[in-house]
């Protein structure tokens, strides 16, 4: 799986069944990386055992934690596969202290959590855990109706060029025939075929079978419930009371926003908004990429979703950017050719990305150039005044340069017995009789302070600048992972 995926991570949620002792297990893949955890929630709530998979060099990382958690609240018992055993730098009982502590205590700790040692590399263990999620299968007596309507859960959903909107569906009650009506969300339709997940065409799909369907009206969400129904027409209007219903709440949620913040965002203009069209080839892949984004929000710069979708990048995308001034990203698409030359036209930016962290990194550079720049005081260099001298119009200060250099274009200050008393900039700056841009120290010049005449021997002149210091955005996620390093550290030695 992950030698078809791009940075060498399993980025797209996947669903296969394997043969095992003369029965069948089917296996649902959700991605490790921690953006996807929407993904890990679904995978969780519609599995009946976990296997989570720990790697023996790595241990415990913080998206384990996450996994853990959606498997508990889920009430999923969890089996953990200890993989990459083969590695010089596998530590088996580091990773089992670690698991010890999260709560899943291995059974030769004295708990009751099983832990299987295993090498994807070299197919060392494997048997033994498919033994063991049989084993916990029998413990929790898992049964099926397969004589009723079929029920299922959609786990990935994208929209085919060939062949239009497409659903991979978990049956987890009944039978699915070819020919069923059904509704899904806001989604209807006829299931014109079904092919498991080598391809292979099938007739019919019992419970616990995943299979990927065609036939849809249109591409449903990750994570609602499949269901079958006597007839295509109440298929149809099940699913378009939803979409009505769907369509009131977000006009009810968009109506009241604007007239509960329209105050405040007046009060608060100094709000930046970075808006972003997301498309990607699956919407599991979107769904996950859109949360990343948006936690990237803060509360001077905020990133806004304001369409996201599966599919290749379309005119409708590109006039949508360009009327909310915003930004198209696009993951494992590319855009139509009309597409990309109204987006030239339009002058409308679009992202291409096939690894999800350069996208997040990418959006987070953008939003700190969004960031108002934060000022420090860079001092020049600073002046005493020994000598004042009364022209016209003027009061000059001979002054003797102690360190740095006078510039005559810089911000200045006056300051007497440590407090400062004006500050502006220079009215002039002389050598001698001669005009000067910059004095340097151990020199004797003359100043005179635009609209000030106080000056007085023993007072310092010093001259700054404000430089620009680029603000950066909080990253807590990194600072977790090293964190866990650190703890990793801590337990080797």
């Amino acid at each position: 799986m992950t030698a078809r995926e791009f940075g060498g991570i399993t980025q797209h949620i996947g669903a296969y069944t394997v043969e095992a002792n003369g029965r069948t297990i089917a296996f649902v893949d959700t991605p490790g990386h921690e953006a996807f955890t929407a993904m890990r929630a679904r995978g969780a709530k519609v599995t009946d055992i976990v296997v989570l998979v720990v790697a023996a060099n790595e241990g415990v990382m913080p998206q384990t934690q996450e996994a853990v958690n959606h498997a508990r609240a889920a009430n999923v018992p969890i089996i953990v596969a200890i993989n990459k055993i083969d590695l010089p730098d596998a530590n088996l009982d580091r990773v089992k202290q670690r698991l010890t502590e999260i709560g899943l205590v291995p059974e030769d700790y004295g708990g009751d959590t099983i832990t299987v040692p295993v090498s994807a590399r070299t197919g060392e263990g494997i048997d033994r855990l498919l033994e063991m999620i049989l084993l916990q299968a029998d413990v929790m007596d898992l049964k099926a109706n397969p004589n009723r309507p079929a029920r299922g859960t959609v786990i990935e959903s994208q929209l085919d060029r060939g062949r239009g909107p497409v659903a991979t569906v978990l049956v987890q009650e009944g039978t699915l025939h070819q020919g069923d009506s059904f509704v899904s969300g806001t989604s209807y339709g006829r299931v014109r075929a079904m092919q498991n997940h080598l391809g292979q065409r099938l007739a019919e799909a019992g419970p616990s079978t995943p299979v990927e369907i065609f036939g849809l009206s249109n591409v449903p969400e990750p994570g609602t419930v499949f269901t079958c129904v006597a007839e295509e027409s109440k298929a149809r209007q099940v699913a378009e009371y939803r979409r009505s219903k769907q369509r009131e709440g977000e006009l009810a949620k968009t109506s009241r926003i604007s007239l509960e913040d329209l105050s405040q965002r007046m009060a608060a203009g100094e709000v930046k908004e970075l808006k972003v069209i997301l498309k990607g080839d699956v919407q599991g892949s979107v769904e996950a990429l859109a949360d990343s984004l948006q936690r990237l929000s803060t509360p001077e710069v905020k990133l806004e979703v304001i369409h996201q979708s599966a599919g290749a990048i379309s005119e409708t995308d590109v006039t949508l950017a360009s009327a909310s001034k915003g930004i198209i990203i696009g993951f494992n698409i590319r855009p139509e050719p009309k597409a990309a030359a109204l987006a030239e036209k339009e002058g409308v930016e679009i992202r291409l990305y096939t690894v999800i962290y350069e996208a997040i990194n990418d959006m987070r550079e953008a939003m700190e150039g969004l960031l108002a720049p934060t000022y420090r005081e860079k001092s020049l260099g600073r002046a005493e005044v020994r000598k004042t001298f009364n022209v016209p119009g003027a009061t000059v200060a001979g002054c003797m340069v102690l360190e740095g250099k006078i510039v005559r274009s810089a911000r200045s200050r006056l300051v007497r017995d440590g407090r400062q008393v004006w500050e502006g900039k220079l009215g002039s700056l002389k050598r001698f009789k001669d005009d000067a841009r910059e004095v340097a120290a151990g020199y004797e010049c003359g100043i005179a302070l635009e609209n000030f005449n106080d000056v007085k021997p023993d007072d310092i002149i010093e001259a700054f600048e404000m430089e620009a210091i680029l603000r950066k955005l909080e990253a807590p996620k990194p600072q977790t992972v090293r964190g866990q390093a650190a703890v990793e550290k801590q337990l080797q030695t």
